[in-house]
């Protein structure tokens, strides 16, 4: 029999056990789920969305506020559970499948912006905002509990060792607000890292326009290929030494340097030039 965690509630009995290869870590602290539920703020007549709902821990919270939630749970042991644990709220519904997969633009519909919240798995929390990233215009905002270096570089800045791929193509599609850190103590079983909340917001247009969203997406992506190496090396074949000048971009640069409002100017003028990437 395991030990309650110091100052956390207790797994129920015949409580489900956390699987490594799912990622999960259940949240158990009730102050905490508190905090993070009104952070989020739902309110009535919302479309709230939760991935990995794990044990219905922030769960019940938010169908109490919004009388609706449509639940996305990988693991399929977890999901009788929880449709036991909220039948009688007729607005809960529960999604067996792979939020990596998961098709979020025909879950909102024809109906209003889907706000999203979840426990990411840390496993495949970047993959996952990229995807979700990919989703943005049936989206409202997303509040996610992420792994704090995850969310650090997420609010990174140029020239900090954090800004990177995910960090620029983040910032160019949404606002990122980090908001709290959530201690190991909070969860069953303890995880070895502190975790964060963070809000991400859809800019309605982005601080810094794009000729072609993709892009950017492709030019980011060579210019952190190799971290290490230069914007002239990175982008050799893309954009030459003398163009990068002449847009005001030192070639002998960094990525992790380069802003997001200067790497939108070298898509710009990438794309206007070529249009594809090179071969």
């Amino acid at each position: 029999m395991s030990r309650p965690v110091p100052g956390v509630d207790p797994l129920p009995t015949g409580g489900h056990r956390a699987r490594k290869r799912f990622g999960q870590n259940f949240l158990r602290d009730s102050g905490v789920i508190s905090r993070i539920v009104r952070a989020i703020r739902p309110r009535p007549g919302e479309r709230v969305v939760e991935i990995g709902p794990g044990q219905g821990a922030i769960t019940e919270l938010l169908l109490d506020a919004v009388g609706e939630l449509d639940a996305i749970e990988l693991d399929r042991d977890l999901v009788p559970g929880l449709r036991t644990q909220f039948f009688n709220y007729p607005g809960f519904r529960v999604h067996q499948a792979d939020a990596l997969a998961f098709d979020f633009a025909a879950l909102k519909g024809e109906g209003v912006p889907l706000r999203v919240v979840g426990n990411l798995p840390y496993n495949i929390s970047t993959p996952l905002i990229f995807h979700l990233l990919a989703a943005r215009g049936s989206i409202f905002d997303m509040h996610f509990m992420l792994q704090k270096e995850v969310v650090e570089r997420l609010a990174a800045t140029p020239g900090s060792g954090q800004w990177g791929r995910l960090s620029v193509m983040a910032q160019y599609h949404c606002r990122v607000e980090s908001l709290f850190v959530v201690p190991p103590e909070a969860f069953v079983p303890r995880p070895k890292v502190d975790s964060m909340i963070v809000r991400l917001v859809p800019h309605e247009t982005p601080p810094h326009p794009v000729d072609d969203a993709e892009a950017l997406a492709a030019l980011v992506r060579q210019s952190f290929s190799q971290r290490r190496k230069t914007l002239r090396n990175n982008l050799k074949g893309w954009l030459d030494a003398d163009t990068l000048t002449e847009l005001g971009v030192d070639p002998g640069r960094r990525p992790e340097t380069v802003s997001l409002e200067e790497f939108v100017r070298l898509a710009n003028r990438w794309h206007r030039d070529r249009g594809e990437p090179p071969a």
